[in-house]
């Protein structure tokens, strides 16, 4: 097994796991706070970091069908949220690539 690489991110508010505090996600790549997780509220993000997707699945969501991917702290695999992949319905296909991380189990830093 490798070393693992854990990239921290810059600026003034950043996101972080729970469980280690490794940085998840920066402020500034906030698309919206108006999502739903397993366990409560949720952000989409542009992109997360220090992160390991787990297999493709097809999961029927608030929004519709979507192909995701659950997503997991790379430090100590605490699911974070997930990716969407696919989206089918074209009013939903902005959410392509983009990640959901729950409210539930990040730590907020610099705020």
């Amino acid at each position: 097994m490798g070393r693992l690489y854990i990239e921290t991110l810059s600026g003034a508010r950043i996101f972080k796991c729970k469980c280690c505090k490794v940085d998840s996600a920066s402020h500034d790549d906030i698309v919206s706070k108006d999502f739903q997780g397993h366990s409560g509220r949720a952000y989409l993000f542009r992109n997360a970091v220090n992160i390991s997707l787990g297999p493709t699945e097809e999961r029927m969501l608030v929004s519709g069908l979507h192909k995701v991917n659950d997503i997991y702290c790379s430090s100590c695999q605490q699911i974070l949220g997930w990716r969407y992949e696919k989206a089918y319905e074209e009013s939903q296909k902005y959410k392509e690539g983009m990640f959901i991380l729950e409210k539930e189990m990040m730590l907020k830093e610099g705020w």
